[in-house]
This record gives C-alpha cells, sequence and structure tokens, in this order.
C-alpha cells in the first residue's frame, strides 16, 4: 500500500474523458483521532473526505469546496472539506446507533445533498439537491447530473487506516462518443473496494484501464489542516456581544470554545474578553460647538 496521501489526476487521450484518483493515510487518521467515531460512522465520513478531494481537484478556484451530507437519522451530518492548497478536513455527528449497512435512507433518514464553494474573493456558490441513492458515490452523481449537467462516477472506500476514491468526469465535448463514457465507467465498475484501498494508483489504472491511452500526471501531496485559529474564535465571540460574554464569564468564569473538526479548545477569561471588545470600541467624535 503505497501512494499516502496523494492525489493523482489522469485523462484518456482523444476521449475528453478525466479522472482522479485519492488515497488519505495519515490525513485521514488524523481525523479519526479528533473523535470517537464508531465504525458504522468511519465508512461514510471517509468516504465523504475522499469525494470532496476528488471533487476539488476538478475546478479551479482559491479557496475552499465544502460538501455536507445532512438529515434527521441517525447519522445526523458529515461535512468534509478541501481546499485549494491540497488540507483537508472532516467531522460527523450522530444521536443513535448507525446500522452497519445500508442505503442512505437507512443513515440520513430524509435529507439532502450540500456542495458549496467558498472562495476568498467574490460571493460563495452553492448547489442542494435530495440525498438519495444506495450511497455517497450515487448521490454525488445525482448532483452533477440535475445541478451541473456534467456526467460523473465516483467509487469511494474507507477502513480504519485509508481513505480512497476514483473519478472519472465526462467533459463538455462535442466529439465525445457515448460509447466511450460508456465503456470507460463499464471498465470502472470492475473496481472492488478492496482493490481501491490497497492498490497504488498506477497499478490500480493499468488493473483497469490497460487497454486505453491513458496518461498519468504525477501526485499531488494532501494533508489534514483545520482552519481554526483563536483570532477566528475572538471574531466568533466579538459576534456573540459583549453582554452575552460576560454573562458566559459570570456563570462559567471562562469562554470555553472546542474547535469541532480537530478538537482543540480555546479560552478566554474576563482580562481577555475585556481586552477583546476594548479593541472594538470605538468612541464617537467631538461634536464640535459654534
Amino acid at each position: 500500500m503505497t501512494d499516502s496521501d496523494s492525489l493523482s489526476r489522469f485523462l484518456f487521450e482523444h476521449t475528453g474523458i478525466r479522472g482522479n484518483l485519492v488515497h488519505l493515510d495519515a490525513s485521514w487518521r488524523a481525523v479519526l483521532a479528533t473523535h470517537a467515531y464508531p465504525d458504522s460512522v468511519r465508512g461514510p465520513l471517509g468516504e465523504s473526505l475522499a469525494a470532496v478531494a476528488l471533487l476539488a481537484a476538478t475546478i479551479k478556484f482559491d479557496g475552499s469546496l465544502i460538501l455536507q451530507a445532512q438529515g434527521a437519522g441517525p447519522l445526523c451530518t458529515l461535512v468534509a472539506q478541501a481546499t485549494h492548497e491540497r488540507t483537508v478536513r472532516g467531522l460527523a455527528t450522530w444521536v443513535d446507533d448507525v446500522p452497519a449497512t445500508g442505503e442512505l435512507a437507512d443513515l440520513f433518514g430524509p435529507g439532502r445533498l450540500v456542495l458549496t464553494i467558498k472562495r476568498r474573493q467574490g460571493e460563495p456558490y452553492q448547489g442542494i439537491v435530495p440525498l438519495e441513492g444506495c450511497n455517497l458515490s450515487a448521490a454525488i452523481e445525482r448532483y452533477f447530473s440535475d445541478s451541473e449537467q456534467l456526467p460523473t462516477r465516483l467509487w469511494l472506500a474507507a477502513t480504519g487506516q485509508r481513505a480512497a476514491g476514483l473519478l472519472l468526469q465526462r467533459l463538455p465535448r462535442d466529439s465525445l462518443s457515448n460509447q466511450d463514457w460508456e465503456r470507460i465507467c463499464l471498465l470502472a465498475d470492475t473496481l472492488t473496494p478492496a482493490e481501491l484501498i490497497d492498490l497504488p494508483g498506477g497499478r490500480l489504472l493499468y488493473r483497469l484501464f490497460h487497454e486505453e491511452p491513458v496518461r498519468l500526471f504525477e501526485p499531488d501531496p494532501l494533508a489534514f489542516r483545520c482552519g481554526c485559529s483563536r483570532a477566528r474564535i475572538e471574531e466568533v465571540i466579538r459576534l456573540l456581544g459583549e453582554v452575552e460574554a460576560n454573562e458566559i464569564l459570570a456563570e462559567q468564569g471562562v469562554i470555553q470554545v472546542n474547535c469541532e473538526f480537530c478538537n482543540r479548545e480555546y479560552r478566554l477569561d474576563r482580562v481577555d474578553a475585556r481586552q477583546l471588545f476594548a479593541e472594538h470600541t470605538h468612541h464617537a467624535p467631538p461634536v464640535s460647538r459654534q
């Protein structure tokens, strides 16, 4: 098992079909280390992390791509984020025993799939579709069919040590044959979860497409990194307001905030809060008298 924490792009020559292949090892284990996820939650969470890494590599942007699956079932929320800097993070919330197997309806109940692109400059873009299908791959494929009109297929798998995924996407070209797309997808459908997890990128692509002209590019490294910081936490508290912040301090003696993604703890005492709000108190200019 190689290709640790890497994303590889590949292209089928003369067909207008591109692909991405991702393996997440240390970054996936870093996500698992933040919370005591049950085994039944680890699989969907790992798949969502692999999926968002694959999808982020299909667009050019300066910011982050966020994938959210939300529902009223035992698995309440999956959130996975990838950035243009090739960093990933993710989390899940659940309320009851999550079925070890089952379709999305069994895990989430009625739900929705949300894809959000947040750019450093400009307005965010968001697409929402019903969370339907036998698995997360099917739900994402439906999103691209309904919202983007861009044929896309995904194969996802996750264990306690690795999350992996394969993406194929048909580029909008008039010359592309439907037979080419169908043939490539039929070949990819022979992929097993064990092969997706265990085979290195080059061997996996040869196993599936050795009769196809495939150009494999150099892989990009990926890493787990959380975007939280003390400055961001202070901004949240500032938005909370000085009155409510003082009420929390009076009751608890300290304001404690834990980042859900990395489980890092931030603490502000009365001195910190006084300084925080003092720095952003603007006094009105004196009124001139004539």
